[in-house]
């Protein structure tokens, strides 16, 4: 995405001369942020086309290599001030235009909730650590819900950030190495690349080797950082230093060459898609093809693929790259939100398009002129105090907007809080008194539901606030009892009475994790020794799981599955709960409620009868169609418009299926739409208490006033024989 000339146009033109200006390189350039563009908007046939990205890597290693390296061997040193402001009168006033555009209009057009994100969001990128703040927020950027961040995109900008702050640094301890060892061995300095070459062979090396190994436990990561990047700008100035050896090849070789390596980065866009693990041996691909493109450049740049690359049309789009790439993906993000609805293709391809318009304005009102300025580049300085100004900016924008958002507090009437009896049974029953016990209490949660079910305003005593309950999610996790994703083993997660013999096992996902506070206050109540045994997104029947967050089988979930049942055969708990998303579609190996997942029900249920417990499968909780917090945020005098229908929110059918392969396999199965819905809707909030934290999990608010109800449950479960 860099450009290395800073001279006026006209000047530039000359200089682009002398110094060998390569059209590929902007045709190149061309590609890359099309390809990427094209991408965003799903446009069939460009599944890969997020490697556009990773031709910008490889094109800024070789250019700012060359660059730091010409310097350093003319100088014998680096002078970062003119370099680093070079950089900040390129880069920096673009990104704080586009980003201060994307903070208002998120403001404008998004929920409030999540404009607050988008702008922390913004905040992170302005200050180049985005692709870090996404790693802390276990951000996919192949997973991004219907939520994306319209900055999500910047994540490479703060690899190229962090790459510009590393570089000069590494050049500069190199050249000192080297005036050293001649001042020690009393040589003649000379302008050999060989230590160089050494360092940027060992970074490509060591940057690659790391790629491969967190790409296959924690692909985001490998997606997003620095170090597991760093191969391929190290490429790019490996390509740098060994210029003159490319430029020696045959012209013909040369041909060859930068044809096959166009050829393998438009096989990358097409064959790439999302499933595939990335970056690991697939990155591959797209950067060695950029590589011979570049290499065979240095031959013969205006021949060959250079001669395609080089044409004006390519060239023109390649030189309003940068800021088309800043721009494509806000647009694409907000524009939906604009209109109300989601965009079709035709709508999504016209959106980027219009993109590449205020690309051109953003050119040539914002950076040929900045760029350009002879106040700004003849001094360093000011160039410097220029970026340091427009970062500043976003900054103060940003948390300005913030301020001035209105906060999400419900303004209705204040709501009463649901209180649920206990209904508790004496032992020795039949069988009829605890089914009592359990109508009553999901008879009181079924008229607080029904007085809720219309509710309009948000209460302003509403539990849990909407900007606490995202929070809650962390508790999900339960200080690490809830496993996620590449985690192994399962910790021993004991409490209630951790001295009872009765101990009851809650085992399952997220889904399971979510009902812990009902049934710790169930433990704590019946003197019972709760143990949580949970795994994100991972079912507990032996199924063949597929982590598409993993890109490959989830073979963590086989075996912490097979762990937990030898737990429980030496444990022998009297119960076992087991709580599971009904979410998991054809993208995880299988849907739920399909055939292979009713199938393996029985089984799994007949297996963990066999350690001697009683079974109790809780059934799903609804779907809310939406991320409840932001959605109300938006409707805080409507909260009918969050609270989806019940035809909507629950399979029946699913459910009923559920039902009769659990007591087939002898286990007790929960329908728990009930403390949920009403014949017609699912209100999102009940009393005072806000039923949902996001899309798919409950509060922990409400999940402690469904204890009793719960507590029936597990009562009936363990007095059936």
């Amino acid at each position: 995405m860099d450009q290395v000339d800073s001279a006026s146009p006209a000047e530039g033109l000359q200089r682009r001369a002398q110094n060998g200006f390569r059209r590929d390189i902007e045709g190149l350039r061309a590609v890359a942020v099309v390809a990427v563009a094209l991408f965003h908007a799903e446009m069939p046939g460009i599944g890969g086309g997020f490697v556009g990205v990773d031709v910008f890597f490889i094109i800024s290693g070789f250019l700012i290599t060359g660059l730091l390296l010409r310097e350093a061997n003319s100088t014998g040193t680096v002078r970062l001030p003119g370099f680093y402001g070079a950089r900040a009168r390129r880069l920096l006033p673009a990104s704080a235009a586009v980003g201060i555009a994307t903070m208002i209009a998120s403001a404008l057009l998004l929920p409030p909730l999540q404009a607050r994100n988008v702008i922390a969001d913004g905040i992170t990128s302005a200050l180049y650590v985005g692709n870090y703040w996404f790693i802390a927020q276990n951000v996919d950027y192949f997973t991004a819900s219907g939520l994306a961040s319209p900055f999500l995109h910047y994540w490479s900008l703060g690899v190229e950030e962090q790459f510009y702050l590393v570089w000069p640094a590494l050049i500069l301890a190199t050249a000192w190495l080297i005036r050293r060892g001649h001042r020690t061995t009393g040589t003649k300095a000379t302008n050999s690349q060989r230590p160089y070459l050494l360092v940027l062979t060992l970074i490509a090396l060591l940057s690659f080797a790391l790629s491969l190994v967190v790409s296959r436990w924690a692909p985001f990561v490998a997606f997003f950082s620095l170090p597991t990047r760093a191969w391929q700008l190290a490429l790019g100035g490996l390509v740098a230093l060994t210029s003159r050896h490319w430029a020696r090849m045959a012209p013909r070789i040369a041909a060859i060459t930068g044809w096959l390596g166009l050829a393998l980065i438009l096989v990358a866009f097409a064959s790439l898609s999302a499933a595939d693990l990335y970056p690991g041996t697939a990155a591959l691909l797209p950067t060695l093809g950029t590589v011979m493109v570049i290499g065979a450049g240095c031959a013969t740049s205006a021949g060959g693929a250079g001669r395609a690359l080089g044409l004006p049309l390519l060239r023109a789009i390649g030189r309003i790259s940068y800021s088309w790439y800043l721009w494509h993906w806000p647009m694409l993000v907000l524009v939906p939100a604009l209109l109300g609805h989601p965009l079709g293709l035709p709508a999504r391809f016209a959106t980027a398009l219009a993109s590449a318009g205020l690309a051109i304005l953003t050119l040539r009102f914002i950076e040929n002129p900045v760029r350009f300025a002879p106040k700004l580049r003849n001094s360093p300085g000011r160039s410097l105090a220029l970026g340091v100004a427009a970062t500043v900016a976003v900054v103060v924008v940003g948390l300005t907007v913030v301020t001035a958002m209105p906060a999400s507090i419900g303004n209705g009437a204040p709501a009463t809080t649901l209180t649920v009896s206990e209904a508790r049974v004496a032992n020795g029953s039949n069988r009829a008194a605890y089914d009592e016990a359990v109508q009553q209490t999901f008879a009181q949660v079924q008229g607080a539901i029904t007085a809720s079910a219309n509710l309009k305003a948000v209460p302003s005593n509403l539990n849990p606030a909407l900007a606490e309950a995202a929070a809650e999610g962390n508790a999900l996790l339960l200080n690490g009892c809830l496993r996620y994703l590449s985690q192994r083993g399962q910790p021993e997660c004991a409490s209630g009475d951790t001295a009872s013999t009765t101990t009851v096992a809650l085992f399952g996902d997220s889904h399971a994790a979510m009902w812990n506070p009902a049934l710790l206050q169930i433990a704590n109540q019946r003197h019972w020794r709760l143990e949580v045994m949970a795994r994100t997104v991972c079912a507990p029947m032996d199924l063949p799981f597929f982590s598409p967050e993993l890109h490959r089988r989830f073979i963590e979930c086989d075996q912490w599955r097979t762990q937990i049942l030898a737990r429980l055969r030496a444990e022998k708990p009297r119960l076992v709960v087991i709580g599971m998303s009904r979410r998991y579609g054809p993208e995880r190996g299988f849907p739920s409620y399909g055939p292979a997942w009713l199938d393996s029900l029985p089984t799994f249920i007949r297996q963990v009868r066999a350690t001697g417990a009683k079974i109790l499968v809780l059934g799903p909780i609804p779907d809310p169609q939406s991320v409840v917090p932001v959605c109300l945020s938006a409707h805080l005098d409507d909260a009918t418009a969050c609270s989806p229908t019940r035809s909507v929110a629950v399979n029946d059918v699913g459910i009923a299926a559920e039902l009769a392969a659990t007591e087939a396999g002898g286990g007790q199965y929960a329908d728990l739409t009930e403390l949920f819905c009403t014949n017609e809707r699912c209100p999102v909030i009940i009393g005072n208490t806000l039923v949902y934290l996001d899309g798919n999990h409950l509060t922990l608010e409400y999940a402690r006033l469904l204890a009793p109800a719960i507590g029936a449950l597990a009562d009936r479960a363990l007095a059936r024989s």
